[in-house]
């Protein structure tokens, strides 16, 4: 019976949950847009009834904050994810557009700095230093830089047609609240272009409650996604 109750509790949940029209723009990029909806939208590892990244989407409506401001209204308050990003920004941080390729030592060193994140291991391919980045199209690639100009965190976003998408966010580990202004930052220069509805930021489903509090506190909730290929 508690299984067919937790079962039950579940599909509630669920059900509750806004949906969200995510398209995918295959012009855009066909061979990698074709890809990341295949991967999108593939049975869940664990639920094979459901697809992948379809329920439980970490999702921030950019219509329904259109401006800088009203954004920052959204996630002001004390421990929220204004408060972390003002306090990255007056100690000196700074978010920049990078070529990854010319700062693939930085990278290392930040996918090297901790052994495990979320409780989990670091995968290999971190653990790996690269020779040479692909640059795609439609990805747009950011850095934080501390005073010294060293970078310390960065993050990858795919335009994929009507939303954007992280693929990697990571930083060194430390207090200075610079997660929180790569994304805040990050966030504002979206609204400025109006390019996209949505942002996400993989599933709430399956994150730690670390990062499940670090994506509320920066206005992503979970969603129903439905994903188109057009």
């Amino acid at each position: 019976m508690k299984i067919i109750s937790h079962h039950y509790k579940l599909l509630t949940e669920i059900l509750r949950l806004p949906v969200a029209e995510l398209h995918f723009h295959e012009a855009l990029d066909p061979a990698d847009i074709r890809a990341t909806y295949r991967y999108y939208t593939k049975p869940h590892p664990r639920y094979k009834l459901i697809r992948n990244k379809t329920v439980g989407a970490a999702l921030l409506d950019l219509n329904a904050v259109p401006n800088e401001q009203q954004y920052l209204e959204l996630i002001k308050g004390k421990n929220a994810g204004a408060h972390h990003a003002k306090r990255a920004r007056n100690r000196g941080y700074q978010l920049r557009h990078i070529d990854r390729n010319a700062h693939i030592d930085d990278i290392y060193a930040i996918n090297t700095s901790l052994e495990e994140r979320q409780g989990r291991p670091m995968d290999t391919k971190y653990r790996e230093k690269p020779s040479h980045f692909e640059t795609l199209k439609h990805f747009r690639y950011y850095g934080v830089f501390n005073p010294e100009g060293r970078m310390v965190a960065y993050a990858n976003l795919g335009h994929y047609g009507n939303f954007a998408s992280f693929s990697q966010l990571i930083g060194i580990r430390n207090n200075d609240g610079i997660m929180h202004m790569m994304v805040v930052d990050i966030v504002s220069e979206l609204l400025g272009e109006q390019r996209v509805r949505y942002l996400m930021y993989d599933t709430f489903f399956g994150a730690q409650p670390g990062l499940q509090t670090f994506k509320k506190i920066l206005g992503f909730r979970p969603y129903r996604a439905k994903y188109a290929l057009q």
